[in-house]
């Protein structure tokens, strides 16, 4: 291959990379006016894990609240737009993959997809007891809570969206295995330090500081990683 057909064939991904990502945007961008339009009730479904008697929220600027909305639109999106952005990124890749590798991409596909709705719906099952332990801090009286609206919403959809993208970390390691770049031998000896780059990373990416948060995410990340390495082993047979 010449130096003037590689190029062309550099440009060509790059534009196909291109029309992939407007796609996306756009999927996002209609995902979000859907979001928009609904989220007074998503907002309501936010609000659901709060403890007795915080119930109430509070803006302190004028766009608060709208700046709210537009938030909860944008976390919609993303969630509603997830199926067209895992196509578009089997469309991208499997020009450049053999024929055996394209067999194994749409079941890590509707996986990375179930396991995304599953790690947000984790996320949002434990947001009562982290949001109990950080609210015990108080004290009435004298320091109590003033729970800002644009703080709160923040707080649950990092949480939940850190939860869903973790999920994916199997599917991450299955992927990698199957074109060789990782192995079940290389990942089993490594353990150790896989175990406490979880600890770290669950500690970093979950807000609030509460202990439940990050210690439910390493032990959630955990069990999928022993369950990858089951499922590494079994393809590898």
């Amino acid at each position: 291959m010449s130096r003037d057909e590689a190029t062309m064939s550099l440009l060509e991904h790059l534009e196909e990379l291109r029309r992939r990502l407007i796609v996306i945007v756009i999927a996002v961008v209609l995902g979000a006016v859907i979001g928009f339009v609904v989220s007074a009730p998503i907002l309501d479904f936010l609000r659901a894990p709060l403890p007795a008697g915080y119930e109430k929220l509070y803006f302190t600027k004028v766009g608060g609240a709208f700046g709210v909305r537009i938030q909860i639109a944008f976390f919609a999106g993303i969630a509603i737009a997830m199926p067209v952005i895992l196509f578009e990124l089997y469309r991208f890749v499997t020009p450049g993959l053999t024929r055996r590798e394209r067999r194994i991409v749409w079941p890590l596909l509707i996986g990375a997809l179930v396991l995304f709705i599953i790690g947000m719906a984790v996320g949002y099952l434990i947001l009562p007891f982290a949001l109990a332990f950080l609210l015990s801090f108080g004290e009435p009286g004298s320091v109590e809570p003033l729970l800002t609206i644009n703080d709160y919403i923040g707080f649950i959809t990092t949480l939940m969206l850190a939860f869903g993208l973790v999920m994916e970390f199997p599917i991450v390691l299955i992927a990698l295995s199957r074109v060789g770049i990782l192995s079940y031998e290389r990942i089993a000896r490594q353990r150790r330090f896989v175990i406490l780059g979880i600890v770290v990373f669950a500690v970093i990416v979950t807000p609030g500081g509460d202990p439940f948060s990050p210690s439910i995410l390493s032990a959630v990340m955990y069990v999928l990683f022993e369950l990858s390495l089951l499922v590494i082993r079994f393809l590898r047979r």
